[in-house]
């Protein structure tokens, strides 16, 4: 292996273990110094590759959001029922999939409620240019089989859908994740089927074909 590829792997390897780090301990919890121990190298190294605490926290988070599935990722079956059965599925599955997946769900989670506006920045912009959960691309798909409202700018219903189902799948899941991160009432498993119909027709009543 050249001394670049080594250089590459090990800012691979600082990501790997910062992004454990940071959703186990937090933002504020996380130490730099704990991850470069634990990766074996000096902390001015890992300031060398990200800069800062907030550089290595965005690069955690980006690889986090980018190892989560994508809407129409959904298994062939479910997409083929369309738009609001894949829209259904994810809902349905939320729990589930956030423990399956906890420490990618747990540092995106903290990205969007506990870090400050000079993280917030960098990780809207970085949602908006790279869209990691194909959040245009699904809602196009749902225009396409006449599901989706066509006559409202498809960019403006993803940015919508992207932040509702965000903090929705955030309420739900806040018990698995964080029951403290998400300033809710408490969640109430009774309620859960009832939060989830509702969450999807005010969807229906927003952006459904008409």
């Amino acid at each position: 292996m050249g001394e670049h590829e080594a250089q590459a792997s090990k800012k691979d390897l600082i990501v790997e273990v910062a992004m454990r780090h940071f959703a186990e301990h937090g933002y504020r919890g996380a130490r730099v110094e704990d991850i470069a121990a634990e990766v074996g190298v000096a902390k001015g190294t890992v300031f060398l590759h990200f800069g800062s605490k907030e550089g290595l926290f965005l690069a955690a988070y980006e690889r986090a959001v980018r190892e989560l599935p994508s809407w129409l990722e959904a298994p062939p079956e479910v997409v083929e029922q369309g738009f609001w059965a894949v829209l259904d599925y994810w809902i349905e599955r939320t729990e589930e999939f956030l423990e399956e997946a906890w420490v990618p769900n747990r540092v995106a989670m903290i990205g969007r409620y506990d870090t400050g506006l000079g993280l917030r920045r960098p990780i809207n912009r970085f949602m908006r240019s790279e869209d990691p959960y194909g959040t245009l691309e699904f809602v196009e798909f749902g225009v396409r089989r006449g599901e989706v409202r066509d006559d409202v700018d498809p960019e403006m219903i993803a940015s919508m859908l992207d932040w509702l189902a965000e903090r929705f799948q955030d309420a739900l899941g806040s018990e698995e994740l964080d029951p403290g991160l998400v300033h809710r009432k408490p969640f109430r498993p009774d309620r859960r089927e009832r939060r989830i119909r509702e969450f999807l027709e005010v969807l229906r009543t927003g952006i459904a074909a008409r």
